[in-house]
C-alpha cells in the first residue's frame, strides 16, 4: 500500500514538474529572462505562487532547465533523422532541414539562437542532447568508414563535431536572417560535407 503511495506522488511530482517546466518554455520563449518572474511561470503551470521552487532552487535553475529541454526536443527530432535515414548523402541534407524545421516550433531554443539571451547564449554548445548529437554523427561516420562510403582518413569524431558545428551556425543564421535567405545556400553545405567526407577518388 505505501508503495501505491510512494508512486502516486512520484508521478503527481514528475507531473507537477513537467507542467512548470513546460510554462518556464513557453513563458521564457515569448518574454525572456529578465521580464519573466517564477511567480508568472506558477500562474500559466496553474500551481501554488512557491510550488515551483520544491524542483528549482532558484529562477536561474529554472531558465537552465527550460532551455536543455526545449534545445532538447530540437536536438531528438534531429537524431530521429540521423538514426532512421539509411542512405549515406540524404541523412545529413536531411538532419539541416529536420533542426531547421525542429527551431520554429521551440520558442526558448529559437530565442537563445537568435542572440536575445546573450548571457547564456554559449549555454548552447553545452546543452547535454547536442553532445548526443555529436556521438550520434560520429559513430554514424565510423560505419560508413567501414562501409566504404567515407574517407578513411579522416578522424570521425573531429568530423562529427565540425558537422554538428556547422549545422548550428547554420540554425543561428537561420533564426537571425530568416529561413528564405540561408536556405539557397543548404545545398552549398551540403556540397562541404560531400567534398570533405566522400570517398577518396580512385586515382
Amino acid at each position: 500500500m505505501e508503495d501505491d503511495q510512494d508512486q502516486s506522488a512520484d508521478s503527481k511530482g514528475a507531473h507537477t514538474r513537467r507542467a512548470i517546466l513546460e510554462a518556464a518554455i513557453a513563458r521564457f520563449g515569448r518574454d525572456g529572462y529578465r521580464s519573466t518572474s517564477v511567480a508568472d511561470i506558477a500562474r500559466d503551470a496553474p500551481v501554488g505562487g512557491t510550488v515551483a521552487y520544491a524542483y528549482f532552487p532558484s529562477k536561474e535553475a529554472l531558465f537552465l532547465a527550460a532551455v536543455d529541454e526545449d534545445a532538447a526536443g530540437v536536438i531528438h527530432e534531429g537524431l530521429t533523422t540521423v538514426q532512421d535515414e539509411p542512405e549515406v548523402r540524404i541523412w545529413r541534407d536531411t538532419l539541416i532541414f529536420t533542426l531547421i524545421g525542429a527551431v520554429e516550433h521551440h520558442p526558448l531554443a529559437r530565442r537563445l539562437l537568435a542572440g536575445l539571451e546573450p548571457e547564456v547564449t554559449a549555454r548552447v554548445l553545452e546543452i547535454p542532447a547536442l553532445n548526443e548529437l555529436r556521438k550520434v554523427c560520429t559513430e554514424r561516420l565510423r560505419t560508413e568508414q567501414a562501409a566504404g562510403t567515407v574517407r578513411p582518413d579522416i578522424d570521425p569524431v573531429s568530423m562529427g563535431n565540425g558537422v554538428v558545428a556547422l549545422i548550428l551556425s547554420m540554425l543561428m543564421s537561420v533564426v537571425q536572417l530568416g529561413s528564405q535567405a540561408t536556405l539557397v545556400y543548404s545545398g552549398d553545405v551540403a556540397s562541404v560535407f560531400e567534398a570533405a567526407l566522400g570517398p577518396l577518388p580512385t586515382p
